[in-house]
């Protein structure tokens, strides 16, 4: 399966918006340092959200990113698919040409297998991310740990 990091950073940061996103815009500086993604990053991954329409640009203070949809209408497939990336397990990036231009003995089974995960993919939204337990356990930790540093810098300043 060929998902990668620009995928699962770009599942990443969304889920992260979809947390955090209730009351106000998010900035990516707040994303970059909770989720431990470059800002430049972040940067390229959310122009591209934008372009796809799945997020939207709030300027000035306190501006950030918003969803431009219910996360319950955002799709983790949707994700994916608005950064380029592809869930493809084939050898041949889909095009047939796997055994030496032609299509090899298993092709088909493994681009089933490449729409199937699509498929799963397109069944699961940010709002039922948002919905785990887990989830919710570990954007809480994150948050803990980032004032607890914040405290400890502080504290080390005076």
């Amino acid at each position: 399966m060929r998902l990668t990091t620009r995928g699962r950073y770009a599942v990443t940061a969304m889920l992260d918006l979809a947390l955090h996103a209730q009351d106000k815009p998010v900035s990516l500086a707040e994303i970059s340092e909770r989720q431990t993604i470059s800002l430049s990053y972040l940067e390229q991954l959310f122009s591209r959200l934008r372009q796809s329409g799945l997020v939207g640009s709030v300027r000035g203070p306190g501006g950030g990113y918003r969803l431009v949809e219910s996360s319950a209408n955002i799709w983790v497939a949707d994700i994916i698919d608005a950064v380029n990336e592809s869930v493809d397990t084939t050898n041949c990036q889909g095009r047939g040409d796997c055994q030496g231009g032609s299509i090899c003995l298993t092709h088909y089974l493994w681009d089933d297998l490449s729409k199937q995960i699509h498929n799963f993919l397109s069944s699961i939204s940010l709002a039922d991310l948002v919905a785990k337990r887990d989830v919710q356990d570990i954007a809480h930790r994150q948050v803990t740990q980032l004032l607890t540093l914040d405290e400890n810098v502080r504290a080390s300043a005076c």
